[in-house]
């Protein structure tokens, strides 16, 4: 194995005891010094970025992606908030449930303790290096690492931004790790670290996700795409629907929630689409319609399949009328990858049906898919959006990062 690894493997084992037993005020002292002091690192953080959107943007990076790559100081100001957020919330670590007598006297319960050593490989999301410290940390994880080549700068000045407040409070700075070598050959002896990472967590696109899931021999959750559906029924409020379509497609295009497909119910199709292909064509949208959508929205170009299972992170978006709110649930399963759905209706009956037959990790009625978001639900940050279905589903917070084990008081029981 590749020392570097091996020593970051070693490093991380050493930490996960410290981490375990650290109590929650101490967690939460340091929380809140790692938010300042990154609102102090900010100049160094701000000139890290600049750097990799630099090279982003020579790459001929799309649009959405530097976008999602850029740091700004009100984002930066956002991480540190995201923090103060965790702050607040209850620390899980040491909670006993279930704690039952059974009937040869012995006590039997559950209490919640940490997974250990969980390792995280991102694309280029700076935003991420810190919520993923939070969100360990505060559950007595320790965290490795792997991100892009696209966010190296930033994502070196953010961890060395918070191994300093570890080290000045007296926390072992090795609670959060970065591998900065970001070759796949790194990358893939990185996922086979089963005996040092306790679970592994991607984030970034479908290409990224499927190597991680069919190449590590760590335990995996899997964060999947979004390709995320917005459907208007014929009772919907028409104005209502612009709004969110507009604020799920193009409030930010880069991320896994926003809206990347439309559909429409054909009794509204002729007030609704000539109105939104304004508004969006307003917003540089590019239209991928089905040919009765086409021909009520001006500029629009013809849809492909491809089209209908495609995440674009980027001002596209695929549009499609329907029959009935039956036929969208069954578009909507077929083509989504679980992650969030939306309805925009007035009738509860159909909102109902939406909510119980749509299979996706996040399903809304009336309000734009942008929402799902560990920020947005309270967690004070995600540590990524399951997809899955198995230990965690949807914006993963902190009782997500951990685990049980059982606890059992006797009183000098034997088997017999």
């Amino acid at each position: 194995m590749n020392e570097m690894l091996l020593q970051l493997g070693k490093n991380a084992k050493d930490a996960e005891t410290e981490l375990r037993n650290i109590t929650t005020n101490k967690k939460n002292e340091v929380l809140e010094a790692v938010a300042d002091h990154l609102v102090e690192c900010t100049e160094q953080l701000l000139s890290a970025n600049a750097i990799d959107v630099e090279h982003g943007k020579a790459n001929h990076m799309p649009e959405g992606l530097v976008d999602r790559l850029l740091l700004t100081r009100e984002r930066i100001e956002g991480m540190a908030e995201g923090l103060r957020q965790l702050v607040s919330l209850e620390d899980p670590i040491g909670e006993v449930t279930g704690m039952k007598k059974r009937p040869n006297g012995l006590l039997i319960g559950q209490k919640r303790v940490p997974l250990g050593v969980v390792g995280i490989i991102y694309e280029a999301r700076p935003n991420v290096t810190a919520d993923a410290f939070g969100l360990c940390f505060k559950t007595g994880n320790v965290v490795i690492l792997k991100g892009g080549s696209d966010a190296l700068h930033s994502n070196e000045a953010i961890v060395n931004c918070i191994r300093e407040t570890l080290g000045a409070h007296g926390v072992t700075e090795n609670a959060i790790q970065l591998i900065a070598d970001t070759s796949r050959e790194t990358a893939a002896e990185f996922m086979k670290m089963n005996e040092y990472v306790d679970v592994l967590i991607p984030r970034g696109g479908k290409g990224l996700i499927k190597a991680v899931v069919n190449q590590s021999t760590i335990p995996v959750i899997e964060t999947g795409t979004g390709n995320c559906h917005i459907y208007v029924d014929e009772s919907a409020d028409l104005d209502m629907a612009v709004n969110i379509i507009l604020n799920a497609k193009t409030q930010r295009v880069g991320v896994c929630n926003a809206c990347e497909s439309l559909l429409v119910h054909e009794n509204v199709k002729e007030k609704l689409l000539p109105v939104l292909a304004k508004r969006l064509q307003e917003k540089h949208v590019e239209m991928r319609a089905d040919k009765e959508a086409q021909t009520l929205m001006p500029g629009a170009v013809a849809a492909t399949e491809e089209d209908w299972g495609t995440e674009y992170l980027d001002y596209i978006l695929s549009i499609k009328v329907v029959h009935n709110v039956d036929e969208a649930i069954a578009h909507i399963n077929k083509y989504n990858t679980g992650h969030s759905e939306a309805i925009i209706t007035e009738n509860y009956s159909n909102a109902q049906k939406f909510l119980d037959e749509v299979d996706a990790a996040a399903v809304y009625v009336n309000a734009s898919t942008r929402f799902t978001d560990g920020f947005e639900f309270g967690y004070g940050a995600e540590i990524g959006i399951s997809t899955q279905k198995l230990h965690a589903r949807g914006p993963m917070g902190l009782l997500a990062l951990t685990t049980t084990k059982y606890v059992i008081y006797g009183n000098g029981q034997i088997r017999p």
